[in-house]
């Protein structure tokens, strides 16, 4: 059987605002076609098909859509589980009406492998799937069937116990599978990713998954990956760059050919659907970026700009620039001075005073505009009520940066 690998949709997610509904609709039209010319039989879906619990209609309806769609009236079996990002019952609410098309939705962890039918080939496939397990999810599920010594070993241990569980479902007439939405130990990170792990509580070593699997299936992380090494326990990515961290990152699905007792070859098949996220830094000034967006200069991108400036840069200006590309999402200006005291005082952003601070998550929420006196006068003024109810290691800005 011919199987494709894909995680991390996010369906519902905007970039500061911006929707990205078409790219993701470009992304099903680009799937569905993937799935036709290399004659997949089999597509696994590693968690976070929304990126948050109660998306949006449209993000609903288009996930239908294209579970319909590449399921084609069942000719081709689909199996989806939850991520951090997803409601394990909303994602599973349609279980019972999908399986007649061939849809297997998992919500919540179970102690029970899924299993797929394959009529071309005429092979079963057996997927201990994982559905992303909470602490809280985990600890139930195997309180019911472990010991108190289970329950109170480390989270890693007892994931890897359930998956052996699962694993013990597998025969060697079977294609045998195991698939997750978890943080496995090694992985690269993005700033897009919702943290799943408290100090490395929730991390996973990669012993945990191989439980007899001929190929892991894992999401969580948006960067194409193996793990350790092991180029039969990947991370598919996700199909759009969702933070500038992934700026230039190639995005792709995973598909290989599996049948009992052989190994697997899996091989990154591109994706061209999506605007690039692109960063500039202009340190030519205004003219510099004039010049690029005459060049038409990366013209379907979502831009990160960053420009060097003497003069503080007006509303106008920030205004023509949007109005000449309507992909800039930051448009942050460098002014000397800011880079001078910088280097000379050796400080990380952290340490700049409030009003320093507060100056710039202001430009960056307004795409570059500068606050005038009296706002900043009034937040200095709530920083120092905060202060004296809270102390100052506790005055924090958006974004991160503390005051």
């Amino acid at each position: 059987m011919r199987i494709l690998h894909t995680a991390d949709w996010h369906f519902g997610r905007t970039l500061e605002g911006r929707s990205r509904h078409e790219e993701q609709e470009a992304f099903v039209d680009e799937l569905a076609a993937i799935v036709k010319d290399e004659a997949i039989d089999l597509v696994l879906l590693a968690g976070d098909v929304y990126d948050s619990v109660n998306p949006p209609a449209a993000a609903e309806q288009l996930f239908y859509e294209a579970l319909s769609r590449l399921a084609d009236g069942g000719k081709r079996t689909i199996a989806v589980i939850a991520g951090n990002h997803d409601h394990p019952e909303r994602v599973a609410a349609a279980a019972p009406l999908a399986a007649k098309s061939g849809i297997r939705l998992a919500g919540l962890p179970a102690a029970s492998p899924m299993t797929a039918d394959i009529a071309r080939t005429g092979e079963r496939a057996v997927i201990a799937a994982l559905p992303y397990p909470s602490e809280s999810r985990l600890r139930e599920l195997l309180s019911e069937a472990t010991d108190e010594a289970a329950l109170r070993s480390a989270y890693s241990e007892r994931v890897g116990r359930l998956m052996a569980k699962m694993g013990e479902s597998f025969g060697p007439d079977t294609v045998n599978l195991a698939m997750s939405h978890i943080y496995v130990l090694g992985g690269l990170e993005t700033d897009s990713e919702r943290p799943i792990q408290v100090g490395g509580a929730y991390t996973v070593d990669p012993s945990a998954l191989r439980c007899g699997a001929q190929y892991v299936a894992l999401g969580h992380l948006h960067r194409p990956q193996r793990v350790g090494g092991d180029d039969r326990m990947r991370y598919s990515g996700s199909p759009l760059a969702y933070s500038f961290s992934e700026a230039g990152q190639a995005k792709s699905v995973t598909v290989f050919d599996a049948e009992p007792g052989a190994a697997v070859q899996p091989r990154e098949v591109l994706l061209g659907c999506g605007r690039p996220l692109v960063q500039w830094r202009a340190k030519g000034g205004l003219e510099e970026v004039y010049r690029w967006l005459e060049e038409g200069r990366d013209a379907r991108a979502w831009i990160d700009l960053e420009v060097a400036l003497t003069e503080t840069m007006t509303l106008p200006q920030i205004q023509q620039l949007r109005k000449q590309h309507d992909g800039f999402i930051h448009i942050r200006p460098v002014y000397p001075e800011t880079e001078e005291r910088s280097d000379a005082d050796g400080r990380s952003r952290e340490k700049l005073p409030a009003e320093e601070l507060f100056r710039r998550f202001f430009a960056r929420q307004t795409g570059g505009a500068e606050p005038d006196a009296e706002t900043v006068r009034l937040f200095l003024e709530l920083i120092a009520e905060d202060e004296e109810e809270a102390g100052p290691e506790d005055v924090r800005l958006e974004g991160g940066e503390s005051a």
